[in-house]
Order: C-alpha cells, then structure tokens, then sequence
C-alpha cells in the first residue's frame, strides 16, 4: 500500500503540539518534516501563537533541527494586521495588547501602534503574549468600550506547553470580552483565509492540514476544503475526536506525524460494523461497541467512523459511551 502522503503535495503544519511543545521538538516531529522534500512535498507551517515574528519562528524550527525558510510560516498575527487594515484608515492609531512582533505587523500595514487607551485607538488587535498582565487588559478593555474596532489574532483557549497545557489568546480575549461584552472579528484558525493563504503561497492544490487541535486546526482546514489529519501529540485525544461535532471531523486520525509515512488503513462498512484493520465497531443507541484495543488506534479510526455515520450532521459535541470486547 501507497504512504498517506503519497496523496498530497504539501502538508500545511500547525507548530505547537504538532511539532514542539513548548521549547522542545515532539519528538519525530523533525525527522518527519525532513522526510517531506524528498518526496517532492512542499512543507509550510500555520500557526494562531503570534507572539513572535514569522523570521523568529522559522529562526526556532531551524534550531530543531526542522526544514523552514522565513517566507514557509504564516501567522495568525499577519492575518490579523491584514484584516485590520481593511477595517481602518492608513496611518490610524491601534491599541496593541500583544507582543512586540505583533506592532511589528500592523506597523507593515502603514498602522501606528499605542499602548494606551488615553491615546484614543480607532482599533484593538489582541494577540498572545507570555508578558501580558492586567493593565494591558485593561486598556484594550477601555478602547474597546470605548467603541474602537477589535480583532483578536485567534481565540485558542490553551497552548501546548513542555510542563502541560498552559491558557492561550482565547482566555484573555475572554476577559476582555467578559469586561466589555463586545466579540471581537478573529483573523487566525479557524477562518479559511489563513489556510487558503498558505496553500497559495506554496503552489499548492493539494495539500493536507496537519494539527492537534479540532476547533482551530481542522475546524479551519475543513472550512478551506482541504484534506486534514489531527496528531494525538497535542490537545485532541482520541477521545474528545470520537465525539466532535461534524465540522471539526479531521479526514485522517494520526498518532504522530510519523504516520504520514505509512499507509492509512481502509475503513469498509459491513453488516452493520464499520472495520478498520483487526479492529471493528458499531453503535448501538448512544453506545459505541467496539470489537480491539484501547491502545490500537484502528480501534478508535473503528469506533468514529461508526459513531460519525451515526450521527452525521452533529452541530454539537457528543460524548457516547463506550464498550470494549477484545
């Protein structure tokens, strides 16, 4: 059988859970990305972490040890200060709650960063940053009551960290959506453009979405019409992928992005079970029964493929009860 990523000529890789997690490399994570250009696979990273330049990123996954020119990442900061722009006039003022790379991108777009609402903002980009406290939320959360246009880079909730999983943008835009109650437009995952963007700079006409995350990684993906594939080295486990809801089903369910390397197993529906390999499974009402081993992953490809014909058009998260016969 043929590897997975015989089928795409880009992976479009998001970073954190995926190929660090925090400072340190998955690890595979980089043999994996330098196995890509020699099967002629062209290879770009979209990431919601603006708390650093494009150059600073590409500057890191270089010191991993990982394939990756300036121009290979997009940033959910560069998404932001673009649709900020279309938002404002040229040369207005923005209040910045966010790092130093994110002023660095809205300054590219002909915008002047501030730091105070008493310098009276026409807008608010809002993006991570480890240094933010509360009297930078509170300034956004001034301007933006105040009326100033708010864009928030992304709205991840966490981010994957080397000591666990740690609060990410979508926990202080929060705060200051709860102090306000005002929603902010979101530039980054999970809006198609950042994808769509990616794919395009690369010449890319099929390419595959690789992320841990179903609400930003393949949630966007999906929205852009491309194929996607969730790794378990992040936030998603199989669990929670079981019962996501039918707009963030990735395509393919990977442990590690070392399985693009191999093939990916058939799942054939028949007599009333869906089968993936040795391993089986079908619903039964809200249970799912499911015929192999926790630790096999065909079990858990088994049990959503049956729980998602089941269930096609889910709009929310399910949680369905399994049964295990080995």
């Amino acid at each position: 059988m043929a590897e997975l990523i015989e089928a795409f000529d880009a992976v479009l890789s998001d970073l954190d859970g995926v190929v660090y997690a925090g400072p340190h490399a998955i690890p595979g994570a980089v043999e994996a990305l330098q196995s890509l250009a020699p099967r002629g696979v062209r290879l770009g990273y979209v990431t919601n972490n603006a708390s650093r330049s494009p150059a600073e990123v590409a500057a890191h996954l270089r010191e991993l040890g990982a394939p990756a020119g300036d121009d290979d990442v997009v940033s959910s900061a560069q998404a932001g200060a673009s649709l900020l722009a279309q938002q404002v006039p040229a040369g207005a003022r923005v209040l910045v709650t966010g790092s130093a790379a994110l002023a660095h991108e809205v300054e590219l777009r002909g915008l002047t960063p501030v730091w105070s609402a008493e310098e009276d903002p026409a807008a608010v980009i809002q993006g991570f940053s480890p240094d933010l406290g509360w009297r930078d939320l509170a300034e956004a959360a001034y301007a933006v009551a105040a009326g100033a246009v708010w864009i928030a880079t992304n709205t991840d909730m966490s981010i994957p960290q080397a000591r666990g999983i740690a609060p990410g943008n979508g926990t202080l835009v929060a705060a200051v959506r709860a102090a306000t109650g005002r929603e902010p437009l979101v530039a980054g995952k999970p809006e198609a453009p950042l994808f769509l963007a990616a794919a395009e700079r690369l010449g890319s006409r099929r390419p595959v979405v690789v992320g841990d995350r179903l609400d930003t990684d393949i949630l966007g993906g999906n929205r852009a019409g491309f194929a996607t594939a969730v790794v378990l080295t992040g936030v998603d486990t199989e669990q929670s992928i079981l019962g996501a809801r039918h707009a963030e089903r990735p395509t393919y369910i990977l442990r590690t992005l070392d399985d693009l390397f191999r093939p990916y197993p058939e799942t054939v529906a028949s007599g009333g079970a869906w089968h993936v390999g040795t391993s089986s499974a079908r619903t039964n009402g809200e249970v799912v029964e499911v015929s192999g081993s926790r630790e096999d992953l065909d079990a858990w490809r088994a049990a959503c493929a049956a729980w998602w014909a089941a269930l096609p058009e889910a709009e929310e998260r399910t949680a369905p009860e399994l049964r295990w016969a080995h």
